[in-house]
């Protein structure tokens, strides 16, 4: 009877149901998105004459270690670790070392891109956006009428709009990412 009541009410046929219920995973609903590389290089590193803790580093293009000024280090007590890192990755490169036990060391480090800016360019970090024909310029995190015409030419030789964040490494040089919209 229920048989009979379920086809005259069209619940009943040779037809598929409106939708497929098997699932549709894929790699991603199986694995997951994977996280994008934060590393282009990691490596382990002796440095005897370094303490223990963790520290950051950048190296220029002319090969100058750049270190944050708290830190209270010996003269070349970084080479070793900066020349470790340097079999698998050439400058310039930001670089975060982790103290692993005795005088071992874990390195890693991603290419950064650098460029150097007037000595007129003043603050630390910048931030330039340009977009539609309107324009953004962030100091030290304080919005600014002037303009840094170096920065604005390096953005536009990349495309119409941008955004240029730009962090002073040492004196002239400064770390820059560009991303396009």
């Amino acid at each position: 009877m229920h048989v009979r009541l379920a086809r005259e009410a069209g619940l009943q046929g040779d037809e598929r149901p409106p939708h497929d219920p098997t699932p549709r995973w894929g790699e991603v609903g199986i694995h997951g998105v994977s996280r994008p590389r934060e590393w282009d290089a990691v490596v382990t590193a002796e440095a005897p004459r370094l303490g223990v803790g963790e520290l950051e580093f950048a190296v220029l293009p002319d090969g100058t270690l750049v270190v944050d000024d708290a830190l209270d280090l010996e003269a070349g007590s970084l080479d070793p670790l900066a020349a470790a890192l340097e079999s698998e990755l050439k400058p310039p490169y930001r670089a975060s070392a982790v103290w692993r036990g005795a005088s071992r060391w874990g390195v890693a480090g991603r290419r950064i891109e650098v460029v150097e800016l007037p000595a007129s360019v003043r603050g630390d970090e910048i931030v330039l956006s340009v977009a539609e024909g309107e324009r953004s310029l962030v100091v030290d995190g304080e919005p600014s009428s002037g303009s840094i015409p170096a920065l604005e030419r390096l953005g536009a030789s990349r495309g119409a709009a941008f955004v240029i964040r730009a962090e002073r490494l040492a004196d002239l040089a400064w770390e820059i990412e560009v991303a396009l919209l």
